[in-house]
C-alpha cells in the first residue's frame, strides 16, 4: 500500500440532496423487495417491525454516521481512512491501510453477485415491456421454467464455471447489458454520473412503488394482506430470532460495512450535515422496504400465496402469476415492478463498485475512466463465470466479509481514532453539538453488534 494514499478529491457530491440519493440509492437494493416483506410475513407484521424500526434508530446515528464521517475526514476510501485513522490513534497506518482491503475486496465481490442478478433484472424489464411477462399468464410451469432457463443453479464453483463455459450461458448478454449501464454512468464521475443520476433513478422508484401500494388497495382479496402487516403478537416479540433477523436485515439493508458509505463520505464538502444525511437516508431506505411490503404481501394474500416461499425466486417466479391475475392493469403493473426494482439494482451496484475505483484511483493516481473500465471488466468476467452459483457466492460474502469490513470501521472510529478527533469529524457541518452518547453508544453498542452480526451469521447460515 502507497504510504500516501489520502488525496485532494476534485469531484465530489454537489448538493447534500444529491448526496442523499446516492447514499439512499447504496442502501435500497433488489433485497428490500422480497427478503424485507418475506421476513415481515415470516415473523409476524407489527412483530418484526418494530425491533426492525429500533435498529434502524440505532444503527443511523452510530454506524452510517461515522463511517459518513470518517470518510469525509479522512477525504479517502477504507484503505487510506484506516490507515488515517491508526496514524490518529498513535499506530502503525500501514496496518490501517492493508485492513482496508477487507472492504474494498467485501464491495467488489458484492458487487459482481449483483452483477447477475442486475442481468436477470434488466431480462425481466425487457420481458415487461414487450409484454412477454404478460402472456405467461398465471401458468407456473412456464413462469418457473423461464426463470430457471435464465439462473440456472450449480451446487459449487467449479461445476458453475464448468457450466457457463459449455453452454456459453444464457444469460451473458443480460449481464453485459448491466455492467454495460453502471460503467456508463460511472465513468462520468460522482457528480456528473452518480449524483445526476441517483437523482433520477431513486425518485423514479418511489414513484412507481407508490402507485403499485395504491393500486394495490383496489385489488380484491388484498384486505388479508394490511390486516396482517398490522398484527402484533406481543409474545413473538420474545423470540431471539426475530430481533437477530430483524438486525440482520437492518445492518445490511442500510448499507453498514466499512465501503461504499466511506466511499461516499469522502467525497462530502464541510458544509453536509453528517446526523441529518444519515437519519434521512434510513426513513428513505426504510419506507422503500415498506412500500415493496404493501406492494407484495397484500398482493400475494390476494391470490392465496404463500410469501414464505422467499429468495430471489419471489421476485421472478411467485409474484408474476399474482399480478398477471390482475387483469387489464395487469402488463402496466408488472412493467412498474421489474423497471422499480432496475433502478435499485443499478443504484446499488454503482455504490458498491465505487468503492474499488476509488482505490485504484488514490492508490495509483489514475484518471477515472481507466480504473472504472478495469473494475467494470474484471467483475463481468467473474459474474459471467459465477452466475450459476450467484447464491452461493452472495451469502459467502454477506457472511464472512461484509460484517468484517463494518467491524473494523466501527473499531478504527470509536476505538483508534482520538476521541477529540473522532466528535469533531461527525460535528462538521452542524450547528448542534453531536450527541455525548455518540462515542460510548458506538463504541459498546454498535461495534459490538457488528460482531454479533459476524458471529451469528456464521453459526446460522446468514442472518441478511
Amino acid at each position: 500500500m502507497s504510504n500516501n494514499q489520502t488525496t485532494v478529491k476534485t469531484d465530489g457530491f454537489k448538493s447534500q440532496w444529491g448526496f442523499i440519493m446516492a447514499a439512499v440509492g447504496s442502501c435500497v437494493g433488489m433485497a428490500n423487495v422480497w427478503r424485507f416483506p418475506m421476513l415481515v410475513s415470516k415473523y409476524g407484521g407489527l412483530t418484526f417491525l418494530i425491533p426492525y424500526f429500533i435498529f434502524a434508530a440505532i444503527i443511523c446515528q452510530s454506524g452510517m454516521m461515522e463511517e459518513f464521517s470518517l470518510g469525509r475526514w479522512a477525504k479517502s476510501g477504507p484503505s487510506g481512512a484506516f490507515g488515517k485513522a491508526m496514524e490518529n490513534g498513535g499506530k502503525p497506518k500501514s496496518i490501517g491501510e492493508w485492513l482496508g482491503a477487507v472492504p474494498i475486496i467485501g464491495a467488489f465481490c458484492l458487487a459482481t453477485g449483483y452483477a447477475v442478478i442486475m442481468g436477470w433484472v434488466f431480462y425481466y424489464a425487457k420481458m415487461a415491456l414487450t409484454g412477454e411477462l404478460t402472456a405467461m399468464g398465471q401458468d407456473m410451469n412456464v413462469i418457473g421454467g423461464t426463470f430457471g432457463a435464465v439462473a440456472p443453479e450449480a451446487s459449487s464453483l467449479g461445476e458453475a464455471i464448468q457450466m457457463t463455459l459449455s453452454t456459453g450461458g444464457a444469460n451473458n448478454m443480460w449481464i453485459i447489458v448491466g455492467v454495460i449501464v453502471s460503467l456508463l454512468v460511472m465513468v462520468m464521475g460522482v457528480a456528473g454520473g452518480i449524483e445526476k443520476s441517483c437523482k433520477i433513478m431513486i425518485p423514479a422508484l418511489y414513484v412507481l412503488f407508490v402507485i403499485l401500494a395504491v393500486v394495490m388497495v383496489f385489488i380484491p382479496g388484498t384486505e388479508a394482506g394490511y390486516k396482517y402487516i398490522f398484527t402484533l403478537n406481543p409474545a413473538g416479540l420474545l423470540n431471539p430470532e426475530v430481533w437477530v433477523y430483524a438486525f440482520g436485515q437492518c445492518f445490511f439493508s442500510l448499507s453498514v460495512a466499512g465501503s461504499g458509505s466511506v466511499v461516499y463520505g469522502s467525497y462530502l464538502g464541510s458544509d453536509v450535515k453528517i446526523r441529518q444525511s444519515a437519519v434521512i437516508c434510513a426513513i428513505m431506505d426504510t419506507s422503500a422496504a415498506l412500500l415493496a411490503m404493501f406492494v407484495m404481501i397484500p398482493a400475494m394474500a390476494s391470490a392465496g400465496a404463500d410469501l414464505g416461499s422467499g429468495g430471489p425466486g419471489l421476485m421472478f417466479i411467485y409474484v408474476l402469476p399474482v399480478f398477471n391475475g390482475m387483469g387489464g392493469i395487469a402488463r402496466l403493473i408488472v412493467i412498474f415492478f421489474y423497471i422499480a426494482i432496475l433502478f435499485a439494482g443499478v443504484s446499488s451496484v454503482i455504490n458498491l463498485l465505487e468503492v474499488p475505483i476509488n482505490f485504484l484511483q488514490d492508490q495509483f493516481k489514475l484518471k477515472r475512466w481507466i480504473p472504472t473500465v478495469i473494475i467494470h471488466a474484471v467483475s463481468l468476467a467473474i459474474a459471467l463465470l459465477i452466475q450459476p452459483w450467484t447464491s452461493q457466492w452472495m451469502d459467502m460474502v454477506s457472511i464472512y466479509i461484509l460484517p468484517l469490513g463494518a467491524v473494523t470501521a466501527g473499531i478504527m472510529f470509536f476505538w483508534i481514532m482520538k476521541k477529540q478527533t473522532a466528535i469533531e469529524a461527525a460535528q462538521l457541518g452542524s450547528d448542534k453539538p453531536i450527541m455525548k452518547w455518540f462515542i460510548p453508544f458506538g463504541k459498546y453498542v454498535f461495534v459490538p453488534l457488528c460482531v454479533l452480526c459476524f458471529v451469528l451469521g456464521i453459526a446460522w447460515g446468514g442472518i441478511g
